[in-house]
């Protein structure tokens, strides 16, 4: 069975075409009347991009929409209750969603990164791919993906208008509620893959599985959960055991699902949960349990902790290429990866994760990690990839961190794992440019500014540095908040004059004229001769996958575009 089905598959491209051609010719038929009203409303004239990323952002109530989760956590269900009801006004049925073949993902760490290696792989076989994820780096575009590619200004434009319009139209028979931003972007993302007719669509998870707004999915075609921790506790839940039955709330009856190893409690709740809801569950091999002709399976995402990210995405591709080519075979014993499968790990991207750029005698080490077991993930990859560049490095290297982070993490705790910086200390920042992924109205700029100083005083208690006597605010004409003394940690006004003082004019990508900054004091300017007289810089940047975005949109300006 296994030779006939990679030959089948390996006749990637036609045979993903005619099964496209055959499937929606097929659904066309059953499309409501709703749907097609939808797809016919006109884009409201004169309306642009940037007008429909400024309405949008109107919907940014991240901090007063995870308050309503909490009150509500009593009665959950009403949420999804609420996203249906959302959905039907924007003129789409949960019905018509069984037709994007899902492939459904959760997870506390890895869940992004197990999307993108099941949406390459299964794109390298010449289907039609969505990919619907969350948060974005620098665009919200970023969010919705066809074939690996954000959707240009134009389609997002178009559709934006079109799922808006339905709403705001119907607003005021509904009491005057309009969905909050990820619940608009999630109707949106569904939108956008049913019009531009998907073979099918990877979803990752916002926040849970249970009661999360991608959960009125009614028959996914496969389910995966990546690695479990502690995160969102106060409407997750506080203990692993409660997070998994969370997670464990996307299974479906009679839908296979794959998790890789967890912790064994969290392991036994999830195994309760598949139970109940008769929901074939397994466990997903190690990695180097498969078999290749190529030996070693090489990913193109950097860090151990990929390792189970990749084993999951390969059975949740696998299994949605048996259901699509062999209808009614499943086959859950380990499997040989074909040579398209291989190829697919390979070629995988997921910016902001694992990532290292270098430009010139400056180089980014970039990744999001926001939780204490992703920081440790961060710490180990971090370690050895940048003793990798020390060794090959043309002189003596300086050491520096750039940390922020958002929301109710545990900073102190993040940076006490982050004790590797040996030049400079703690360099985080406050947000004062805006830019679309920092347009947040819930929250002040006095309340970011408080949370570095926070940090600061975090990192420097965590190398027995005293308390804060030696903090300074980086911003030319302010007060100090204490006597100026000799410090190395430090707090910018923003991204670009942190990243601007870190090299020093050695990366001309942050040199160019149109950048305007805060101006930074001299007196800090005076600091920087270790970066100076260093050969090389590295520059670690985690805490925050908006801080990873903010310093890539200043890397690389093509990602703004």
């Amino acid at each position: 069975m296994m030779a006939c089905m990679s030959r089948v598959w390996q006749r990637s491209s036609g045979f993903a075409a005619r099964l496209r051609k055959r499937d929606w010719m097929c659904k066309s038929a059953s499309l409501s009347v709703r749907y097609y009203s939808t797809k016919t409303a006109p884009q409201i004239p004169g309306m642009e991009y940037q007008d429909a990323v400024c309405t949008l952002n109107t919907l940014q109530t991240n901090a007063s929409s995870l308050e309503q989760v909490r009150r509500e956590r009593s009665h959950p269900q009403l949420q999804l209750q609420a996203m249906r009801g959302f959905l039907e006004r924007a003129g789409l049925t949960v019905e018509e969603l069984d037709h994007l073949n899902i492939i459904h993902v959760t997870g506390t760490k890895g869940k992004g990164s197990t999307c993108a290696f099941t949406e390459q792989i299964l794109r390298s076989y010449g289907f039609r791919t969505g990919f619907y994820s969350s948060p974005h780096l620098v665009q919200v575009r970023e969010r919705i993906r066809i074939n690996g590619q954000p959707i240009g200004k134009e389609l997002f434009t178009k559709y934006f208008w079109q799922v808006y319009g339905r709403l705001d139209e119907t607003k005021d028979a509904h009491g005057g509620t309009m969905p909050a931003y990820f619940r608009f972007l999630t109707i949106l993302a569904f939108h956008v893959f049913l019009q531009e007719k998907v073979d099918l669509a990877v979803i990752e998870v916002g926040i849970g599985g249970a009661y999360d707004c991608t959960n009125i999915i009614r028959r996914p075609w496969v389910c995966g959960i990546s690695s479990l921790g502690i995160d969102h506790t106060q409407i997750l839940g506080d203990t692993i055991e409660k997070i998994a039955w969370q997670k464990g709330g996307i299974f479906k009856p009679g839908v296979p699902a794959f998790t890789v190893r967890q912790p064994e409690d969290a392991l036994a709740i999830l195994r309760d949960r598949a139970k109940e809801i008769r929901c074939p569950l397994r466990v997903c091999p190690e990695l180097d349990d498969y078999q290749a002709d190529c030996g070693p399976l090489r990913l193109g995402l950097a860090g151990q902790h990929q390792h189970s990210n990749a084993s999951l995405a390969l059975q949740l591709s696998h299994t949605w290429l048996q259901k699509r080519c062999l209808p009614g075979r499943t086959n859950a014993a380990s499997f040989k990866p074909s040579p398209i499968m291989v190829k697919g790990l390979a070629d995988t991207e997921w910016p902001g994760r694992n990532q290292t750029l270098k430009h010139g005698a400056v180089t980014y080490f970039l990744d999001g990690a926001h939780t204490m077991r992703s920081m440790q993930a961060c710490v180990h990859w971090f370690r050895e990839t940048a003793a990798q560049h020390e060794r090959n490095a043309s002189g003596p290297v300086a050491r520096v961190l750039l940390f922020n982070a958002t929301g109710e993490r545990d900073s102190a705790a993040m940076l006490k794992a982050l004790v590797v910086s040996t030049t400079a200390g703690t360099l985080t920042e406050i947000n004062a440019t805006v830019a679309e992924y920092q347009q947040n109205f819930n929250v002040s700029v006095e309340h970011m500014l408080t949370r570095c100083l926070d940090n600061e005083r975090s990192w420097r208690l965590h190398n027995s540095l005293g308390d804060n006597k030696d903090t300074q605010l980086l911003i030319k004409g302010s007060l100090p908040l204490v006597p100026e003394k000799k410090a190395d940690t430090l707090v910018f006004p923003c991204i670009l004059s942190a990243l601007q003082w870190i090299t020093q004019g050695r990366d001309s990508a942050l040199a160019h004229p149109t950048k305007t900054v805060f101006p930074v004091k001299p007196s800090v300017m005076a600091k920087a001769a270790p970066l100076c007289e260093a050969a090389e810089i590295h520059v670690l940047i985690t805490g925050s996958l908006h801080l990873v975005g903010g310093v890539l949109k200043h890397l690389d300006p093509a990602t703004s575009k």
